[in-house]
């Protein structure tokens, strides 16, 4: 997933405005287990505030300890776990079109190369999402965009993209800090996935994302359609991206590797969360 890429506050008042509801969780007495993983959102996006497109991304897996990645997530939400482990993800693509519904989008803005590292989180509402330890962005305006108005982490990088065939090349390099942290992945792309598995879906199948926004926890809800994935193997791997946001980093192969052409993208109103997550 990527930022939301207009102010948090300006959002909110609009949803409220429009009735839609900013609803809260329940307190931790309430909260509610985790929602169904479905391959299509539980929460249509009626009313879109922004849209855009992922294309050519990797999904790269690794397990986590939730005890470990708990501290590392928002208010009001807890580690999401499969099977009592959770996962840290690496996931390059290339942003498209991202624009407001009634709008073009500016060129200069619209297109660009991303690398996140995101986390997996369940609210006590039961709502599933990502939560993002780092995206690095190829473009100036939409990282300060992206990290002063809804908070998220964004970080002006030197983010490229190459094709090769069935493989893909990503690579990254912060332009800020005094020290520089690079990221470089090489994926080769296998065959489509029937069948995607449990882990698969749950990986990939995100419906929002739980975000800090100054004393409160917003879930932005988002919709697209089923992945179209991919097998994938990971051929070199040598990341700094996932230890720079304060996770271990991995020793061993990745747990899951995949490749989607990609999915256009809505979001929706943002809705607050309150509470601690049981």
């Amino acid at each position: 997933m990527s930022a939301v890429c207009c102010p948090a506050d300006v959002l909110l008042a609009v949803c409220g405005a429009g009735g839609s509801g900013l609803r809260g969780v329940r307190s931790v007495s309430e909260a509610s287990a985790a929602e169904p993983i479905t391959p299509r959102t539980p929460r249509p996006v009626a009313r879109p505030l922004l849209v855009q497109e992922w294309r050519s991304a990797s999904f790269i897996h690794w397990e986590a300890d939730p005890a470990r990645v708990a501290a590392l997530l928002p208010a009001g939400t807890r580690p999401d776990t499969l099977g009592g482990t959770t996962f840290v993800g690496l996931v390059p693509f290339r942003m498209r079109r991202m624009r407001l519904p009634l709008e073009p989008g500016v060129p200069c803005l619209r297109t660009f190369n991303e690398t996140n590292v995101r986390l997996y989180s369940v609210d006590g509402a039961g709502r599933r999402g990502v939560v993002f330890r780092s995206l690095d962005a190829a473009r100036l305006l939409p990282a300060l965009i992206g990290r002063l108005g809804v908070r998220l982490p964004y970080v002006w990088s030197g983010v490229r993209l190459a094709r090769d065939g069935d493989t893909r090349i990503y690579s990254c390099r912060r332009r800020i800090g005094a020290t520089a942290v690079t990221s470089h992945a090489v994926v080769h792309v296998g065959d489509p996935v029937a069948r995607p598995s449990r882990l698969e879906h749950f990986l990939t199948a995100r419906w929002g994302i739980h975000v800090r926004w100054y004393s409160r926890t917003l879930y932005l809800p988002s919709e697209h359609p089923s992945w179209s994935l991919f097998r994938a193997e990971l051929t070199e791997i040598d990341d700094g991206l996932i230890g720079a946001a304060g996770l271990p980093q991995p020793s061993g192969p990745p747990v899951s590797v995949l490749y989607s052409p990609g999915v256009p993208v809505r979001f929706g109103c943002p809705l607050t969360v309150h509470g601690v997550a049981a």
